[in-house]
């Protein structure tokens, strides 16, 4: 059963049931975010839709096996088709319930109870939620989205959270944001190696994304990117608690995916190696921690 937000000239559909996803967002008539096929609606292909929450990890843990700081090794699904690693967390596989929705308001919660610690979607137990606020006139939206991370168990785990909205990318549009450096990838998708600022890849100012694959995390991200070029001017603002930044925007397809993330590409493995600077976090029983962003997308004037 969908959600839908209604204020001014914008418009946000909620899918709870189909991974906690946003459906649409749209402004004026005109989709901020990528639309979500008929077809991807009601087969309800979560990989299709706008947007889709990042819980309790983002992008990819290498080759579906997890180790902690604690010496604790965890085997995972590997839940991307042939793909060989695990991929995004289980919130945008798995439904959620409508916990509280008003006119421009609403909030949705997961629950997630492991069937123990061999649990091959998440081992640990936990409590999410998104919250999204919609605000608008004629001619400009901000959507404030929030997601929460509760550790409803009794063992630490380490954890992560984002988003990963898909923007409409018209051609010759001109991303822009701040960031120190960039991870190379290796033929799998793992960062290998980290670049300061490399030319390839800078994108402040901003310029045309080009006709090449772009599939990166990018450290040091400012927390605020923008989208140019077509019929509406995006921004991406994020809070602290998401100091990374993965853009992946494939060749030959109509869109960009815009993601704030809170830690780098399996980053609580690397932080099981001792390496530093990975953005991962432990979560203690019956702690909890959320993080915000903003979309704010404005019909430009026409002179």
């Amino acid at each position: 059963m969908s959600i839908v937000l209604r204020e001014g000239a914008a418009q946000l559909a909620l899918a709870p049931e189909v991974g906690g996803a946003i459906a649409s967002l749209v402004l004026g008539g005109i989709d901020v975010m990528r639309p979500t096929p008929e077809a991807a609606l009601a087969a309800g292909d979560v990989r299709q839709f706008a947007c889709y929450p990042l819980v309790p990890y983002s992008n990819r843990i290498a080759r579906g096996s997890l180790r902690t700081r604690q010496g604790g090794e965890h085997e995972l699904a590997r839940n991307f088709g042939d793909h060989p690693h695990s991929i995004h967390g289980i919130g945008w596989q798995r439904p959620w319930s409508s916990a509280d929705v008003g006119a421009r308001d609403a909030t949705l919660a997961l629950d997630h109870r492991p069937a123990g610690d061999r649990d091959p979607g998440w081992p640990f137990a936990f409590r999410a939620r998104q919250h999204f606020a919609l605000r608008a006139g004629s001619r400009r939206l901000s959507l404030f989205m929030t997601l929460a991370i509760e550790n409803s168990g009794s063992a630490p785990f380490p954890f992560g959270l984002g988003w990963h909205p898909f923007f409409p990318r018209a051609a010759g549009a001109r991303l822009g944001f701040g960031a120190t450096g960039v991870w190379r990838n290796d033929e799998t998708q793992l960062p290998d190696r980290w670049e300061p600022d490399p030319a390839s890849l800078r994108f402040d100012p901003p310029r045309a994304i080009g006709d090449g694959l772009i599939d990166n995390v990018f450290s040091g991200w400012r927390g605020r990117a923008e989208l140019r070029g077509g019929p509406l001017e995006v921004r991406i603002e994020a809070d602290r608690a998401f100091a990374y930044l993965v853009i992946y925007a494939p060749p030959g397809r109509g869109f960009v995916a815009i993601e704030p993330v809170s830690h780098m590409t399996d980053a609580f493995n690397r932080d099981a190696r001792g390496e530093r600077d990975t953005g991962t976090r432990m979560l203690a029983p019956g702690a909890s921690w959320c993080g915000t962003m903003r979309v704010v997308a404005t019909i430009p004037d026409v002179r």
